[in-house]
């Protein structure tokens, strides 16, 4: 945003600012109304525009299968007005902030299901260490859940090798995920943006499996593959096709 060229991918009614800043803005079955009725039909289905804005499509990836759980636009009030009270701009706001999360995605540990689990970070970092993906190398988690994997990996390669700006630049193109649920999918980018991946676009809502082996040709191809994938489930694809997960 602090940039001369920055352009926001959304229209100003859906601008955080101009909807929930005003902590005495609206509340209530008003609020509900617009999240339900107006903001998240409009995010699902943001216009990406024919140069291809790659932010407004990481939103449309992040919303286009989630909902509202809120009931009460009361309390949804009371959450968005404690979010303004953190400074993003500010290196303590900001840890703290990522504190929380990793404790968010350390209580997710415990709740996998059909194959589904969430690895602890020790593990994470461990296999980061020992994998130790080099700068310019292509790193990928094919079912990269919550970016576990990911965030060890980009920290092991900042703290060992990112030395200049040209060398960051380069960390934030060489890290590829592919999450299937909506939900992790959704903890991903955000964990991703907390680890100063501004542009998150290589972290995929798909499902690798789905994709027949044989469409894989070269510009697929990744130096380092780092992952815990699912165990012991089937998934059926929209054609009907089922295939097994490892």
């Amino acid at each position: 945003m602090l940039s001369d060229d920055y352009k926001s991918p959304l229209p100003q009614k859906l601008r955080w600012c101009n909807w929930a800043s005003n902590p005495e803005g609206i509340t209530g079955d008003e609020l509900l109304d617009f999240v339900n009725g107006t903001l998240f039909p409009k995010l699902k289905n943001l216009k990406v525009g024919s140069n291809g804005n790659k932010r407004a499509f990481i939103i449309r990836s992040v919303f286009e299968d989630g909902y509202n759980y809120m009931k009460s636009g009361i309390l949804m009030r009371q959450v968005i007005n404690k979010i303004n009270k953190i400074d993003f701009n500010s290196s303590d706001d900001r840890h703290m902030f990522g504190d929380i999360y990793e404790k968010i995605l350390k209580d997710l540990q415990s709740a996998g299901n059909a194959g589904e689990h969430y690895t602890p970070r020790a593990v994470t970092q461990f296999m980061a260490d020992m994998v130790d993906p080099q700068l310019g190398e292509k790193v990928l988690d094919p079912a990269c859940g919550t970016g576990g994997f990911l965030t060890c990996a980009i920290e092991n390669m900042r703290k060992f090798y990112v030395k200049t700006v040209d060398d960051e630049h380069l960390l934030q193109q060489s890290v590829f995920g592919v999450e299937k649920k909506q939900l992790p999918h959704s903890l991903c980018m955000t964990n991703m943006l907390l680890h100063d991946i501004d542009v998150p676009a290589n972290i995929k809502h798909d499902n690798t499996l789905a994709r027949p082996l044989k469409s894989y040709g070269p510009k697929d191809r990744v130096d380092v593959v780092i992952t815990n994938p699912p165990f012991g489930g089937v998934r059926t694809g929209d054609k009907g096709d089922t295939c097994s997960e490892t």
